[in-house]
């Protein structure tokens, strides 16, 4: 029997329904939930992902605005932004827009944040408590693969977990996530020898590689439930010079033997969206607590 999909957009409508209930909330506290995104220069595709936030926020009673700071500014300028925004207590969020423009650091400049004001989990001090099994805001792609996990109502517990990538913001939090959740985790890369070997014993599988098209039929065992966390884009092969998106897992074949899958695109990305609006709503809500 072919896999049942996970819906991506359902998760993140019933995401972005308690966000709104909670943002209300706030509001009618008189305690607004607030993200400030800082954008250094004008890149076309950061400035039209800002557009966007700006929209999904507006849509669930966040308050949003957008700091464009010029091209030229420097690291200092730009650390004392975030210094500023820092100190402003009517500010319960704050995101910076990486890559920075070179020669700037976009690491230095995500770890000013201060950690109860980071929405997306990427301060040092918030993947410490991660590690740690405090409570935490969780890197929002790697949250939202969670939580596509979670939505099949299946018992972690006990389950032998493989995810596939190593990366600060999805790989390594995943993993720290699954532990949490008392699954046994292996954790694989690009560089593992002979994957299929470690994938065809997951009971769970998230492919976070990067990597398009890397699992097949042959890298699972029949049952398991496998999370594309890939976001690839692939050229078409009509010669067009278009492009489509494409996940780590090769979809049609994959479907035959996973018990549950995630279509890309309509999987983990809508749920990564609506992650960052959940983890805004929650600095609020810790905010001056």
């Amino acid at each position: 029997m072919p896999a049942t999909l996970i819906d991506g957009k359902a998760i993140a409508a019933a995401i972005r329904d308690d966000v709104a209930r909670r943002a209300a909330a706030l509001k009618a506290a008189g305690r607004p939930a607030s993200l400030v995104a800082i954008l250094i220069g004008d890149d076309p595709a950061a400035l039209s992902y800002s557009a966007s936030q700006a929209k999904s926020a507006a849509a669930v009673g966040i308050d949003y605005r957008l700091d464009q700071l010029p091209a030229g500014t420097t690291q200092p300028q730009a650390l004392a932004a975030i210094d500023q925004l820092n100190r402003d207590r009517h500010i319960t969020g704050i995101m910076v827009h990486v890559p920075a423009p070179k020669p700037l650091d976009s690491f230095a400049l995500q770890q000013r944040i201060a950690p109860e004001k980071d929405v997306e989990g990427v301060n040092a001090a918030c993947l410490g408590l991660l590690a740690l099994g405090r409570d935490a805001p969780v890197p929002c792609t790697a949250a939202a693969a969670f939580a596509c996990l979670k939505s099949t109502g299946v018992e972690i517990a006990g389950k032998h977990a493989v995810v596939i990538g190593r990366s600060a913001i999805v790989g390594k939090p995943l993993a720290m996530l699954l532990l949490n959740a008392n699954a046994t985790v292996t954790q694989c890369h690009t560089k593992t020898r002979d994957l299929a070997a470690h994938t065809r014993r997951a009971d769970i599988l998230f492919a976070a590689a990067g990597v398009p098209h890397l699992i097949g039929h042959e890298h699972i065992s029949p049952g398991a439930i496998v999370i594309d966390v890939g976001t690839n884009r692939i050229p078409l092969e009509d010669g067009s010079g278009k492009t489509k998106m494409v996940g780590d897992v090769q979809f049609d074949s994959v479907k035959e033997l996973a018990s549950f899958l995630t279509p890309v695109p309509g999987g983990v990305g809508p749920v990564t969206v609506a992650t960052l609006l959940a983890n805004t709503v929650a600095a609020a809500e810790r905010h001056g607590v």
